[in-house]
């Protein structure tokens, strides 16, 4: 970790965790480009109001809050950190599709089809 604090983390935990296979999927395609991390964001959007934004960046801008974990580097945007913490990411594999998958406890609504979602509202 970069020994940077989180503005809405608590001490000694990660905000958000991968499972094993998040962790392998992150560092391969961080290798595969030459990347520096996975930045995650949320941005308006979707049925539900709000989507998951991700982008294999070339530098770590200094208000992302850095996890890394089992070689993976995730990096979450400032706008985003308040709405992942808690967040387990995972990487599933399957007949139709592979991807990222998110397990966050801030969600209270998600789409039919899992792409857009709708936060608890803070007070």
């Amino acid at each position: 970790m970069s020994g940077k604090r989180s503005m809405f983390g608590i001490p000694g935990k990660q905000p958000v965790s991968l499972t094993k296979s998040a962790a392998a999927q992150v560092c391969r395609l961080m290798e595969d480009g030459a990347k520096q991390g996975l930045r995650i964001g949320v941005k308006k959007g979707g049925c539900a109001g709000m989507e998951y934004t991700l982008e294999y960046v070339d530098a770590v801008d200094e208000h992302d809050e850095v996890v890394e974990q089992d070689g993976a580097r995730i990096l979450i945007a400032p706008m985003a950190q308040m709405f992942l913490f808690g967040t387990e990411i995972d990487y599933e594999t399957g007949l139709l599709e592979s991807g990222f998958k998110f397990r966050n406890p801030n969600v209270v609504e998600s789409c039919g089809c899992g792409e857009s979602i709708k936060f608890r509202e803070t007070a």
